[in-house]
């Protein structure tokens, strides 16, 4: 929570710099947008975020400034991502996209967009449709915005959404093998060693492989996946396995669980101070 408010403060920091020293038309509407832009910001600095979003939304309706009205816009999308109102955030984001497609700060938008995305990914072996569409909008980011601080947070999450998607591929295919379904998990493993080629599951899913094909009686292409097995991973555990397999002196190993690499926490707190 800490780290999500720093980040959100950093971007705030860069949207309301130049605001108050602009020479800017003032409408002549009983309501101030100015006004009630300042109360947004107070109110945000605060935590007072449903209130925040209010002011800020009112401001975007008051202002004639494209520019004002769209930062005010922007604004409150970040207030809805404050407390967690996730689907009311992505609206309001692409509603902002939509309505000022040459805002000087569009690029916050993206990003945030892919934040919430990623934030809502929850069990990779329930849904696999938020793991899509964070990657999705992680790879759109980064395709527009590949030279910036906030592509070095980004490039970091779609790893770790990599290895889920590979972690669920695994996961059925191993079903599919449970209930003897050959051609269905042959299928799965082999989109984990093309698509997901650089993930600790490629190992396991070559020895799948290897165990598949010799269980069927196809030792050539057993020996074909174990080659690759040991000309990539010859200190694996799973090609011990496999080899076992290949030499006649094969036991069913017991069911274990890859371990997924841990990542330095401290890398993405030095990442949000680059950006903060």
């Amino acid at each position: 929570m800490f780290l999500r408010f720093v980040l959100i403060v950093g971007i705030v920091i860069s949207l309301i710099s130049c605001s108050k020293k602009e020479n800017i038309y003032k409408p002549t509407e009983i309501v101030d947008p100015f006004q009630l832009y300042k109360e947004g910001l107070e109110a945000f600095d605060k935590r007072q975020y449903f209130f925040a979003e209010k002011k800020f939304s009112q401001a975007e309706l008051n202002f004639e400034k494209v520019e004002l009205a769209a930062k005010s816009a922007l604004m409150a999308s970040f207030s809805l991502y404050a407390i967690n109102f996730y689907e009311k955030a992505i609206d309001s984001l692409n509603r902002y996209i939509k309505s000022y497609p040459g805002d000087k700060n569009i690029m916050y938008a993206h990003y945030l967009s892919a934040i919430i995305y990623f934030e809502q990914i929850s069990d990779e072996k329930k849904d696999v449709e938020p793991l899509l569409i964070a990657n999705k909008k992680i790879d759109f980011f980064l395709e527009k915005f590949p030279d910036t601080d906030y592509a070095i947070d980004l490039k970091f999450k779609k790893e770790l959404i990599v290895n889920q998607l590979a972690a669920k591929e695994l996961f059925v295919a191993k079903y599919y093998i449970s209930v003897q379904k050959w051609a269905a998990a042959v299928k799965r493993l082999k989109n984990v060693i093309v698509k997901y080629d650089e993930t600790i599951f490629v190992e396991e899913a070559l020895h799948r492989l290897v165990e598949i094909y010799y269980h069927l009686g196809a030792e050539e292409e057993a020996k074909n996946y174990a080659a690759v097995l040991g000309y990539n991973y010859n200190s694996s555990e799973w090609f011990k396995q496999s080899y076992k397999i290949l030499n006649k002196d094969y036991k069913i190993p017991k069911k274990k669980k890859l371990k997924k690499k841990k990542k330095d926490e401290n890398l993405l707190k030095r990442i949000i101070k680059k950006i903060t």
